[in-house]
């Protein structure tokens, strides 16, 4: 039997998996999908749910939702079925316009810690777009309001599961550093933050590597992490450590706007949903 495309989107962005909605927009001559003919496509180019045509259709929608997943943007196809290439020989001789929006999971960042450091880092995240996940057996919902999940139980971090493209801040207060440190180093997190001074940041990345953890790894550490604001405040502190992530995820500069030269593009400020 069919799935149901609503319960199946549902399904998927519970399991925070990257989709693309394709919607037919508009169809002319003999095309065999009628307009608001839907289809869910995932991100190895595989029709999950729905249908929006058979064929040189299908094909062409599903190359357009993988590129839209692994840009971030939406974008409107032509789809010409009277084309004897995309036909293969076949036209059907009909037009169908598709609509393509992906859906792509916030990433996740996951702090390790608590101290009001680890709360300004967690609604300054959830501001710009990231999931909070907070591992610590104090954390509780009145100083981390902004979490979409708080983990009490995990003395050991084994909880922590970062995805590729997640991130991850180690605010333990110096207890559990290293254990904290090698469970980051472990995961495929793509930047790991030490909240700590310069000196205990030393420490911690010496032992890490006398422990055996390769240049490779260590690549994906900032200790101490953070932009150079010249923060004094905890909250200035927060935004030091958010802006490099800001920074890394969106592939800034890091340069002041009005010293950037004329002739850079500026990237586009709003994305489609997701990214």
């Amino acid at each position: 039997m069919p799935r149901d495309t609503f319960e199946l989107e549902a399904e998927l962005r519970a399991a925070r998996r990257p989709f693309a909605v394709a919607i037919v927009v508009e169809t002319r001559g003999s095309v065999s999908a009628r307009t608001a003919s839907k289809a869910l496509i995932d991100d190895q180019g595989r029709v999950l749910g729905g249908w929006v045509g058979g064929g040189c259709a299908e094909s062409a929608t599903c190359q357009a939702a993988l590129q839209s997943i692994a840009s971030g943007d939406s974008q409107v196809i032509d789809i010409d079925l009277d084309d004897e290439v995309l036909g293969a020989g076949m036209p059907c001789g009909g037009h169908m316009r598709v609509y393509v929006e992906p859906v792509v999971p916030r990433p996740m960042l996951w702090i390790m810690g608590r101290g009001r450091i680890a709360e300004a880092i967690c609604g300054m995240a959830d501001l710009v777009g990231l999931d909070v996940a907070v591992i610590d057996p104090l954390a509780d919902a009145g100083h981390f309001p902004a979490a979409s999940r708080l983990i009490v139980d995990d003395f050991d971090y084994s909880q922590l599961n970062p995805a590729a493209g997640d991130f991850v801040v180690i605010a333990s207060q110096h207890k559990g550093d290293h254990l904290s440190m090698r469970r980051a180093l472990a995961s495929g997190a793509r930047y790991i933050a030490l909240i700590a001074s310069k000196k205990r940041s030393r420490l911690v990345v010496e032992d890490l590597r006398r422990e055996g953890a390769s240049e490779r790894d260590l690549a994906r550490v900032s200790a101490p992490s953070g932009l150079d604001l010249g923060a004094r405040t905890p909250e200035e502190v927060a935004l030091c450590v958010v802006s490099e992530m800001v920074l890394l995820r969106r592939g800034g500069s890091g340069m002041r706007m009005c010293e950037k030269p004329r002739g850079d593009k500026e990237k586009p400020s709003l994305k489609a949903a997701g990214g």
